[in-house]
């Protein structure tokens, strides 16, 4: 399952490659820990690993027990030496409470659920850090994605950072680290995820029930990172698609992305282009099969494609017309995907 789906069983399946990464830094000593990689890798997962360990009433070599009170507070979001920074948006999609201030300006429609960290928020979390713990096993703070702090939250953490109180513990997950303050990255002891390899992703995506098919495909159009292939099968695409789609899009198809948002199509013409404009230098394709990009496309018509989907990605959360933009961004392909190479644009 997803990071998003963590929260629907209390007990979820662990990934292969997020036990191995937590025992490696539980033997490591450092109040401050930054994840940071690619998306879909597992930096939450990874990040909520940690604190489970940290807190657990029975810690064992490998992590948390999953039994104890501590184990269970974590997993029905009610432990109250775990204090999670998170964008209201994040909170609400991985289970996670807001505060009662927060809920009600929302429930009163006073304002929209941020979709980065509030400065709020982070108030909250320098007095929570500030306080003696509940359970005795020390505190906890968990901040993700932590490139969603903007200047004035990023500055108040950095003091916390910098003078923490004895008995808490910091974990930063990004998926951006190169947007934090550099001052924020030199407080943390920096951990870069690791990629696991294609046989290993595989088995577990075929343990949670997809076809070996369906996992091999939805593993490649994510350019390899398990998270973001299972939140493809999750979100209902036909991930058959993927392997059909410069073919598609070179005859205008705009049925190919039924059912797909915007940004998800975006996502994807943005995965085809750079595999197009890779292999002109010769390098390999990291979204498609080599036999799946069809042939040569003229290199300018690319650059004009690329610079446009580029722009695109600044209104697509926000379209004027959806079916409108759907079928400008086909026949945007369409035209890039039918030049030939000798062609001058």
């Amino acid at each position: 399952m997803s990071e998003a789906q963590d929260t629907q069983n209390l007990a979820p399946p662990v990934r292969p490659w997020i036990a191995e990464q937590t025992q490696q830094l539980l033997k490591q000593r450092g109040h401050a820990w930054l994840l940071q990689g690619p998306s879909g890798l597992g930096q939450y997962s990874l990040g909520l690993a940690l604190v489970r360990a940290w807190l657990c009433e029975a810690p064992r070599e490998k992590g948390a027990c999953g039994h104890c009170a501590s184990c269970h507070a974590i997993d029905v979001r009610t432990h109250a030496d775990l204090c999670v920074l998170m964008p209201e948006t994040h909170m609400l999609m991985l289970g996670w409470p807001l505060s009662e201030k927060a809920q009600g300006e929302i429930d009163d429609k006073k304002r929209k659920t941020s979709k980065e960290i509030r400065v709020e928020a982070m108030r909250d979390t320098v007095e929570f850090a500030q306080r003696t713990s509940s359970r005795g096993r020390g505190k906890a703070v968990l901040v993700f994605p932590a490139e969603q702090m903007n200047t004035i939250t990023a500055n108040a953490l950095l003091k916390t950072l910098e003078e923490p109180p004895g008995d808490v513990k910091f974990v930063l997950a990004t998926e951006s680290a190169h947007q934090l303050l550099p001052t924020i990255r030199s407080r943390c002891l920096g951990h870069t995820m690791h990629w696991p390899t294609q046989p290993v992703a595989l088995s577990w995506m075929q343990s949670l029930g997809v076809s070996d098919g369906a996992a091999g495909q939805a593993l490649k159009a994510a350019g390899g990172r398990p998270d973001d292939a299972m939140a493809f099968i999750e979100s209902g695409r036909d991930p058959g698609v993927w392997m059909h789609l410069r073919t598609a899009l070179s005859r205008g198809d705009v049925a190919v992305f039924k059912d797909w948002a915007l940004p998800q199509v975006v996502d994807a013409l943005q995965k085809l282009c750079h595999d197009l404009m890779a292999r002109q230098v010769n390098a390999p394709a990291r979204f498609f099969d080599t036999k799946d990009l069809g042939p040569p496309v003229a290199v300018d018509a690319l650059t004009h494609w690329n610079q446009a989907l580029t722009q695109t990605v600044k209104t697509v959360e926000h379209p004027f017309n959806a079916g409108l933009m759907l079928e400008a961004l086909v026949n945007q392909a369409k035209i890039a995907l039918n030049s030939s190479p000798r062609e001058k644009r």
